[in-house]
């Protein structure tokens, strides 16, 4: 496969102004252009192009456009069909019988069968995807009677599992390129060949990935765009300031919030919201409970009080997020609960809190030394990191700083373990099932499996709630068992949930059709065009 030059792809970072109202607005749909391309600013770079075994959010933002899913949402979050065409499920829950797309081949050419689904579910969803290790974890078999024919077999009934086959979160993967290879270092997990929408072209790393229209996509006319090409830019104000400037067109990660108001200002840029179970997102302060240190409870409720949330969505993300007490966040109403023990701001609570476990002040004032990792994701980490070095300190806490890049931090944190503190954020939809279940089931915890239980928390009962409630498939029933959960982790504290951003993305307003599916800017750019 063939691709621009390097000099072609930086004589095409500029756009073309235009005029228009400015708002903080929703896209709709208007009638496609064929051609052009897509720039768009982003950082952290992703440390892999599919999403097949890793939940960063920098690789699904590309492994989305690449990969295809059996399903994909709609703007209500209804199924739709992608690679397959139709599906059933059986009575109890525990046969999904889905039929596939004829016709469809990977982007070498080769046919993709009903094989491609098994071995994605079974080999690797199942066992290296940080959701999907619990998202899958009632599937025992799949069945391919013909290629065009897959069917999931069930231990338990799995309600949730519809919800998970979007091209993001399960993108389905060629055997042919991975069977007997070691899945997490075969190097199609950098160069990568889907179905999807887009081809991967050229990745030079630290500056741009570029990726091509598909021209045997099986959804003709689609994709519309020509190319879309990415630009890591770490300074956050650079980010924004190429946005302005028309070198890029779309950031939908690394952004000022304290200078969005400004910027919607300008009548070529509009910021766009849209919310959604698919873009819920928890960021919690995550503890390694291996240190002894923190398995004394009263450490972590200290910690618990001594965190300053309402700073951190007023100064920090001026107001783009919203104070979270628990692990589901309240834009997942039909699960949520306000209803679970509190930790208010209080550093006199804290204080006593650490004396009372034997942790009094040194000569020096300190109680003892922490070392603590924000995830190196753009600006709000960082600064949240010296928030809670400066307030710890009050209590008596020395926190150490470190930073490093997003592969580090992943290995040093999933893989080495050699952390004590984190702060980041993360997917907690589009059910607690596949989003909120890794960080807290202990059958999720294995090394060098991203995202998932960090903390190291074992709880058998909140194993068996989260359990039960997979398999529940009375909703009112499934929903007291996760209100219960929520209730006991926050008694238990293996992390602190802090906030709940809001899920906003700046574009040039030449950029048109850019959210038509629930999975928002996850989701393929197949309808996304430049007018």
């Amino acid at each position: 496969m063939t691709g621009p030059s390097r000099r072609l792809v930086l004589a095409g970072l500029a756009a073309v102004p235009l005029a228009a109202r400015h708002a903080l607005a929703d896209i709709a749909p208007a009638a496609p252009v064929r051609g052009g391309q897509l720039i768009v600013g982003v950082f952290p770079e992703p440390p892999l192009l599919t999403s097949a075994i890793t939940t960063a959010g920098a690789t699904q933002a590309v492994s989305g456009k690449i990969f295809d899913g059996l399903l994909a949402v709609d703007l209500d979050l209804k199924p739709q069909p992608s690679l397959a065409t139709s599906w059933e499920v059986a009575p109890d829950g525990l046969t999904l019988t889905f039929k596939l797309r004829p016709g469809v081949t990977w982007h070498d050419g080769k046919p993709f069968t009903s094989a491609d689904v098994a071995f994605s579910a079974l080999e690797v969803w199942k066992k290296f995807h940080g959701r999907g290790r619990s998202t899958y974890a009632n599937v025992t078999a799949v069945e391919t009677p013909d290629p065009l024919t897959a069917i999931f077999k069930l231990s338990r009934p799995a309600p949730y599992i519809i919800a998970a086959l979007v091209g993001a979160e399960s993108p389905v993967i060629p055997r042919h390129l991975y069977e007997g290879t070691d899945i997490l270092t075969n190097p199609h997990n950098t160069a990568p060949i889907g179905t999807g929408a887009f081809r991967f072209v050229q990745w030079e790393r630290g500056n741009y990935l570029v990726l091509e229209r598909n021209p045997t996509y099986w959804n003709q006319p689609k994709p519309y765009l020509d190319r879309v090409i990415y630009r890591f830019l770490p300074d956050p104000a650079a980010n924004m300031n190429a946005l302005e400037t028309g070198e890029v067109q779309l950031i939908t990660s690394n952004l000022l919030y304290n200078d969005i108001g400004r910027l919607i200002q300008n009548p070529e840029i509009e910021a766009v919201r849209r919310d959604s179970p698919y873009s819920s997102t928890v960021s919690a302060f995550e503890l390694n409970l291996e240190r002894p240190l923190f398995q004394d409870l009263r450490v972590r409720q200290a910690f618990a009080h001594a965190i300053d949330k309402d700073f951190i969505v007023k100064n920090i993300q001026y107001g783009y997020a919203t104070a979270v007490n628990g692990p589901i966040p309240p834009d997942m109403p039909e699960f949520y609960t306000a209803d679970v023990p509190l930790y208010p701001f209080d550093l006199r609570k804290a204080e006593e809190l650490l004396d009372a476990a034997g942790h009094k002040r040194g000569a020096d004032g300190v109680r003892f030394t922490i070392t603590h990792d924000p995830a190196p994701t753009g600006p709000i980490y960082l600064r949240s990191a010296e928030l809670i070095r400066d307030t710890f300190e009050k209590i008596g806490v020395k926190v150490v700083i470190r930073n490093q890049d997003f592969p580090s931090f992943l290995r040093r944190v999933y893989t080495d373990r050699e952390f004590d503190t984190i702060h980041y954020g993360a997917q907690t939809g589009p059910d607690p099932a596949i989003g909120t279940q890794r960080y807290y089931w202990s059958g999720s915890f294995a090394r060098g499996v991203a995202f998932s239980n960090g903390s190291a928390y074992n709880s058998p009962v909140v194993d068996k709630l989260l359990l039960d409630a997979q398999a529940e498939l009375d909703p009112k029933v499934r929903r007291d068992l996760y209100v219960r959960f929520q209730q006991q982790v926050q008694i238990d504290l293996p992390r602190i949930p802090t906030v709940a951003a809001q899920a906003v993305v700046l574009k040039r307003r030449n950029v048109k059709n850019l959210v038509t599916t629930g999975d928002g800017v996850l989701g393929n750019f197949a309808d996304v065009f430049i007018a």
